[in-house]
């Protein structure tokens, strides 16, 4: 008996082993559910599916029976859908009850043409992705399997989507295509899952990528790729109307690249971005950029229209309301001497935060402290810089080379114009000395280099960016180089300064030799007029840089000025000086052909008793109302103007030989009748007129003329002034 039951059992056994491995591998074939499941299917409007052979089989893996079908025939909207297999996953208690339920439908797709698949767009959901398949993906072959999970009702409780896609195109932007381009991807009902894409966009490969997509609430996605871009010229011209929309690409001209892209970002129900994030890390091999205004000014001599990078390593992040921007690496101007930079750069809506660190080999003149930087020499400059709205602060600006350096700390300025600092300081060979701010301006050292000063400061805009300026100032140097290789000791000044101009100066140098120079301004509170003084004992430190005075030698110099906010009246007076090789003086003498004079101008010079100028300034205008000079030799009456082009217009009178006129005015008859006692007519004289811009400026003389009175009466005037 026993051994009829141990036979049994391993009988039971053995076909239970045998209906298993029947059952996991060709299966068994029955019609018993093809009705059921054509039923099931037939739920769905517009479906028509057609079944071969069914098989009954089971899932080793998941002990699970199913019931599988090759090459059904499914129809939808009378297109064909072409599908491999299907697998109905039946629970085992409900084949008891002979009412089978199907707990899972699992499909398995042959390659399909993604171009089929957008005319079963209808039943796609929502209406973006249908606008996707109809628009904007060109090409493309699918391979998928879908598990659909059914609930006791028949009815989809879930679902797994899984895959792969070849040779997709898809078109992002007009022109803008992604192409040639393979993945894989994982789907249920709330995620969405791409990995490992490859492709082209456009000329930029895309590698080693992954994309998730969250459909919970909203739509968040997150991608991860790499791209490799090496964009030519040529290549950027096709997409100049695209980047032409951006600025910082827009002179964009050749590129390449190996960067990491992360992107994320989260839409709203409507589709409307509530927030995303873009990061780009990676390394730069190679670019031009084309400036859109190339840089020139005052400082850098040398037009700049190109930047070149190389072997630059970034990372920029990309926010809503901000941009990150770090990079390390190699630049240049002529794509040949490459030299390091660093720059970080976080922008927050219309503020940023700049960080830059850079070489610098390209000449630069300060013209201000007459400093020169050749292009043998390298240079390094770091800035540290805030900018909110219309304000900037410069919280350091450092800049080396050699042993000349310049510091400066807490520079500000609001709505484009100098508004505070806090301090400067300036160690050079020519200069070493700092500006310091606080109740007051105190500026102080033990060189200063000013031989450029007056040529700056005749230059200078009209407008007024050192209006913010106030407060007393105090100016100390021990030794200050002005021209003609002159020097000043020992200059002191003590001051005013309201809206960046000086409303007050009490102020003494040494040139030594007990010569001196005197400055003083004091400003009248009733009728808010300045008046300056200038008083120097020498005259070429002050003159040298105006055309007008070359040649001029010794003398002493008084300068007056009343200055009434945008115009002044001045007189200028020097006392006892000569002009030496003047060409202006000597080319209008040669014209005159008073050889002789020419001849002493070029040797020891035309000495003058004195030089007086009156003018008056008015915005664009200076009006020379008078210029006369007396000497033994020459006498000069000019007027004329300079307007803010350059232009000069003189006109005048020379009396060249004032002795032999004395031998004539003492005839006791003709003397009488070509000087007249009381008005001086009939003196004979050479009249002239100097007009043209600066440098081209043209004379033409009348060799003879009777002089006027009112020569005469300024001739005689001044000569007894000076007696």
């Amino acid at each position: 008996m026993k051994k009829k039951i141990t036979n049994f059992i391993l009988f039971v056994v053995i076909s239970l082993i045998t209906i298993i491995i029947i059952l996991s591998t060709s299966g068994i074939e029955t019609n018993k559910f093809n009705k059921l499941i054509i039923e099931k299917s037939s739920q769905g409007k517009n479906i028509n599916l057609k079944l071969e052979t069914i098989k009954f089989k089971i899932d080793p893996k998941k002990l699970s029976l199913f019931l599988e079908t090759h090459n059904p025939e499914i129809m939808y909207k009378n297109l064909l859908v072409p599908v491999k297999s299907i697998k109905a996953y039946v629970d085992f208690l409900s084949l008891l009850r002979s009412d089978p339920i199907i707990k899972k439908i699992s499909i398995s797709s042959e390659e399909l043409d993604i171009i089929q698949i957008s005319k079963l767009s209808s039943i796609i959901k929502p209406s973006t992705f249908k606008s996707l398949l109809n628009n904007k993906i060109k090409e493309g072959k699918l391979i998928a399997e879908i598990e659909i999970f059914l609930n006791r009702d028949g009815l989809i409780e879930d679902f797994i989507a899984k895959g792969t896609v070849k040779k997709l195109k898809v078109e992002l932007l007009n022109n803008i295509n992604l192409k040639e381009t393979n993945l894989s991807f994982f789907a249920d009902k709330s995620d969405i899952l791409f990995k490992n894409i490859f492709g082209l966009l456009e000329d930029i490969k895309i590698s080693e990528g992954d994309m998730r997509l969250n459909l919970e609430n909203g739509i968040k996605l997150n991608s991860n790729f790499n791209s490799k871009i090496n964009l030519s010229e040529q290549v950027i011209k096709k997409y100049s109307k695209f980047l032409n929309d951006y600025t910082t690409v827009k002179g964009l001209r050749n590129l390449k690249a190996d960067l990491n892209n992360n992107f994320s970002i989260e839409l709203d129900d409507t589709y409307k971005v509530n927030d995303y994030n873009y990061s780009i890390t990676g390394k730069i091999d190679k670019s031009k950029f084309e400036l859109l205004s190339p840089i020139k000014n005052n400082f850098i001599k040398e037009e700049i229209k190109n930047i070149y990078f190389s072997n630059h390593k970034i990372k920029t992040i990309f926010k809503p309301k901000s941009i990150n921007i770090s990079s390390e690496g190699k630049y240049s101007f002529d794509n040949l001497n490459f030299l390091k930079i660093n720059v970080e750069n976080n922008i927050f809506k219309d503020n940023f935060n700049l960080k830059l660190d850079f070489e610098y080999k390209k000449k630069i003149e300060l013209e201000l402290i007459n400093y020169k930087k050749s292009k043998k020499s390298i240079a390094n400059f770091s800035i540290d810089l805030e900018k909110k709205k219309n304000n900037i602060n410069i919280n350091k600006l450092n800049f080396s080379e050699e042993n000349n350096s310049i510091n400066i700390k807490d520079l500000i300025f609001k709505d484009n114009k100098f508004f505070s600092f806090k301090n400067i300081e300036v160690r050079m060979m020519n200069n070493d000395f700092i500006i310091e701010k606080g109740k007051k301006i105190v500026i102080k050292g033990t060189k200063f280099d000013a031989t450029n000063l007056a040529s700056v400061l005749s230059k200078r805009s009209r407008e007024n960016r050192f209006e913010k300026i106030n407060g007393p100032i105090e100016i100390d140097f021990k030794n200050i180089d002005v021209p003609m290789s002159e020097k000043l000791q020992n200059f002191k000044l003590i001051g005013e300064i309201k809206k960046g101009q000086f409303v007050k100066i009490s102020s003494k140098g040494d040139y030594g030799g007990n010569n001196f120079l005197d400055i003083s301004m004091k400003k009248n509170k009733n009728n808010n007029k300045k008046y300056l003084e200038i008083y120097s004992d020498l005259t070429r430190p002050l003159l040298s840089d105006y055309s007008f005075f070359k040649g001029l030698s010794g003398g002493k110099l008084i300068f007056t000025s009343i200055i009434d906010n945008s115009k002044s009246d001045s007189k200028l007076k020097i006392e006892n000086f000569k002009v030496i090789n003047a060409p202006g003086v000597i080319k209008l003498l040669s014209l005159a052909d008073l050889g002789g004079l020419a001849d002493l101008a070029e040797g020891e010079g035309l000495s003058f008793d004195i030089l007086e100028i009156n003018m008056e300034k008015n915005k664009n205008l200076l009006k020379l109302n008078e210029i006369l000079a007396l000497g033994p030799s020459l006498s000069v009456l000019m007027e004329g103007y300079q307007d803010e082009s350059g232009l000069t217009s003189l006109r005048g009178t020379i009396v060249p030989a004032k002795t032999l006129n004395k031998m004539i005015s003492k005839i006791p008859v003709i003397g009488n009748i070509v000087i007249p006692k009381e008005v001086g007519e009939g003196l004979f004289g050479i009249s002239f007129k100097m007009k043209g811009p600066k440098g081209n400026i043209k004379t033409t003389i009348n060799p003879i003329r009777t002089l006027t009175p009112r020569f005469i009466q300024k001739i005689v005037e001044r000569k007894k002034e000076i007696k």
